[in-house]
Protein backbone atom coordinates (compact mmCIF):
# COMPACT_ATOMS: atom_id res chain seq x y z
CA UNK A 1 0.00 0.00 0.00
CA UNK A 2 0.67 3.41 -1.10
CA UNK A 3 1.34 6.04 1.75
CA UNK A 4 0.24 9.12 0.19
CA UNK A 5 0.89 11.18 3.11
CA UNK A 6 4.56 11.60 1.85
CA UNK A 7 5.97 13.68 -0.83
CA UNK A 8 7.18 10.03 -2.76
CA UNK A 9 3.95 8.39 -1.76
CA UNK A 10 1.48 10.77 -3.35
CA UNK A 11 3.80 11.07 -7.14
CA UNK A 12 3.80 7.44 -6.94
CA UNK A 13 -0.34 7.20 -6.38
CA UNK A 14 -1.18 10.41 -7.84
CA UNK A 15 0.83 10.28 -10.67
CA UNK A 16 1.74 14.18 -10.36
CA UNK A 17 3.18 16.45 -7.58
CA UNK A 18 1.26 17.39 -4.62
CA UNK A 19 0.02 21.01 -4.70
CA UNK A 20 -0.71 23.85 -1.71
CA UNK A 21 -2.09 26.81 -1.25
CA UNK A 22 0.20 29.14 0.36
CA UNK A 23 -0.17 31.82 3.01
CA UNK A 24 0.07 34.13 0.19
CA UNK A 25 -3.24 33.09 -1.23
CA UNK A 26 -1.94 31.01 -4.36
CA UNK A 27 -1.00 27.62 -5.23
CA UNK A 28 1.96 26.32 -5.50
CA UNK A 29 3.36 22.66 -7.31
CA UNK A 30 6.15 21.14 -5.03
CA UNK A 31 9.16 19.22 -7.02
CA UNK A 32 11.92 17.77 -5.44
CA UNK A 33 15.51 18.41 -6.64
CA UNK A 34 18.39 16.59 -6.27
CA UNK A 35 21.95 17.64 -7.12
CA UNK A 36 23.25 16.10 -10.36
CA UNK A 37 26.68 15.82 -8.93
CA UNK A 38 27.96 15.30 -5.74
CA UNK A 39 29.52 18.57 -3.71
CA UNK A 40 33.59 18.48 -2.67
CA UNK A 41 32.65 16.17 0.12
CA UNK A 42 30.68 13.75 -2.01
CA UNK A 43 27.35 14.34 -0.84
CA UNK A 44 24.75 15.00 -2.87
CA UNK A 45 22.08 18.13 -1.51
CA UNK A 46 18.57 17.84 -1.84
CA UNK A 47 15.62 20.81 -1.69
CA UNK A 48 12.06 21.46 -3.08
CA UNK A 49 11.24 24.24 -5.70
CA UNK A 50 7.67 25.28 -5.24
CA UNK A 51 6.28 26.68 -8.56
CA UNK A 52 3.70 29.72 -8.09
CA UNK A 53 0.52 29.44 -10.28
CA UNK A 54 -0.69 32.24 -11.72
CA UNK A 55 -4.46 33.77 -10.60
CA UNK A 56 -6.23 31.36 -13.06
CA UNK A 57 -3.87 28.00 -12.11
CA UNK A 58 -2.91 27.86 -16.00
CA UNK A 59 0.06 28.93 -16.00
CA UNK A 60 3.64 29.43 -14.07
CA UNK A 61 3.62 32.94 -12.27
CA UNK A 62 6.93 32.14 -10.47
CA UNK A 63 8.58 30.43 -7.81
CA UNK A 64 9.70 29.73 -4.48
CA UNK A 65 12.86 27.45 -3.32
CA UNK A 66 13.97 26.14 -0.25
CA UNK A 67 17.92 26.28 0.92
CA UNK A 68 19.56 22.37 1.19
CA UNK A 69 17.59 19.96 3.23
CA UNK A 70 19.50 17.11 3.53
CA UNK A 71 22.77 16.09 2.39
CA UNK A 72 23.12 11.71 0.98
CA UNK A 73 26.12 9.87 0.12
CA UNK A 74 24.38 9.04 -3.32
CA UNK A 75 21.32 10.30 -5.39
CA UNK A 76 19.03 7.53 -4.79
CA UNK A 77 19.08 8.10 -1.39
CA UNK A 78 18.66 12.08 -1.57
CA UNK A 79 15.31 11.32 -3.33
CA UNK A 80 14.17 8.62 -0.71
CA UNK A 81 15.06 10.73 2.12
CA UNK A 82 13.03 13.74 -0.15
CA UNK A 83 10.45 10.84 -0.94
CA UNK A 84 9.95 10.01 2.66
CA UNK A 85 8.75 13.45 3.95
CA UNK A 86 5.51 14.00 5.17
CA UNK A 87 3.22 16.72 3.25
CA UNK A 88 2.89 18.46 6.39
CA UNK A 89 6.91 19.13 6.42
CA UNK A 90 6.83 19.66 2.68
CA UNK A 91 3.74 22.64 3.16
CA UNK A 92 5.94 23.80 6.19
CA UNK A 93 9.07 24.06 4.14
CA UNK A 94 6.79 26.43 1.40
CA UNK A 95 5.40 28.20 4.28
CA UNK A 96 9.09 29.29 4.98
CA UNK A 97 10.18 29.55 1.55
CA UNK A 98 7.18 32.38 1.19
CA UNK A 99 8.37 34.09 4.34
CA UNK A 100 12.12 34.38 3.67
CA UNK A 101 10.81 35.73 -0.18
CA UNK A 102 8.62 38.11 0.86
CA UNK A 103 11.30 39.49 3.34
CA UNK A 104 13.31 39.91 0.22
CA UNK A 105 11.14 41.13 -2.61
CA UNK A 106 8.76 42.69 -3.63
CA UNK A 107 6.47 40.51 -5.54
Amino acid sequence: MIDDGTYGGYVARHERPPAFAGSDGMAYSAAALVDDAPDTAGRFGGAFLFVRWGEGGDSPAGHVETDYLLFASSRDEAERQLGAMSLLEVKAHLERAIAARAETADW
